[in-house]
């Protein structure tokens, strides 16, 4: 099972870092569809991995000088979703506590993550055609940042696709600046959820090793994204990227018929 949960993260940080999805929306739902641990525990696992990755990717391309983050967009974008972080785990928690069997609470998570992809998708498919605003000023961007990081934690997926839509449309970002940012925003926010959720979590269901291989395994898919990243066209990314959408979206098929049925 360790082997299985390394591979998937390696692979899911890979493309994370390509896109500036952070790998959580490909980490959780396929964690969720091998049915071996509780949607909570999923999170913080996930949670783990997207921090680690995040981490390398934002510092390495700070210190390479090859980042292209906007301080005046970013930081309180970032800040935003910080605060909507907490606020997205209180409100998982309270959903996980309205049913009986906490799997119920994750087909709760796979049908919003499905409709949420499937926005995505759709946006992505049509954004040459979609007129693009320019948002400038940190109030503004601190409600939205705060909506995307109550969505993404509460989905257990660090911000992802969600992130990107926002950064295309709000504020006119092309793909790999907008990937850049999105890493910045998802390791604010997972930061920050993260370290919350410690107190939290039930240690004794979860093997240390796990989590330390799953933070190896993010570390090292950031590596070989951001040189790939670095490699290929943004026509190539943004194939890439919707190619995952529809993948995603079939898993939360799977995972929330899985749930509702058992």
């Amino acid at each position: 099972m360790y082997v299985l949960f390394f591979i998937i993260s390696f692979g899911a940080s890979i493309i994370g870092a390509i896109c500036g999805i952070g790998g959580g929306v490909i980490i959780k739902p396929v964690l969720d569809a091998s049915g071996t641990l509780l949607p909570g525990t999923i999170n913080f696992l996930s949670g783990c991995t997207v921090l680690a990755m995040t981490c390398y990717s934002v510092l390495r391309n700070r210190l390479s000088g090859a980042t292209s983050i906007d301080g005046k967009t970013a930081l309180p974008l970032a800040l935003g979703a910080a605060v909507g972080g907490l606020a997205g785990k209180q409100l998982f928690d309270v959903v996980e506590g309205l049913f009986p069997d906490p799997g119920l609470a994750g087909a709760v998570q796979a049908v919003a993550l499905g409709i949420i992809t499937l926005g995505t998708l759709a946006y992505n498919l049509n954004k040459a055609r979609i007129r693009t605003l320019q948002i400038t000023g940190a109030p503004a961007c601190v409600v939205i940042g705060f909506a995307l990081g109550v969505m993404s934690s509460f989905l257990g997926i660090g911000g992802g696709p969600i992130n990107l839509v926002v950064l295309y449309f709000f504020f006119s970002m092309g793909t790999k600046m907008a990937a850049q940012n999105s890493l910045f925003i998802i390791l604010c926010s997972q930061a920050t959820s993260t370290v919350t959720s410690l107190p939290t979590v039930d240690f004794s269901v979860i093997d240390v090793t796990l989590i330390i291989g799953m933070i190896v395994c993010g570390i090292m898919g950031g590596v070989f994204g951001r040189l790939i990243n670095k490699r290929i066209d943004e026509k190539h990314v943004d194939k890439l990227f919707s190619g995952l959408m529809v993948v995603i979206i079939l898993v939360c098929v799977y995972n929330a018929a899985k749930h509702l049925i058992a």
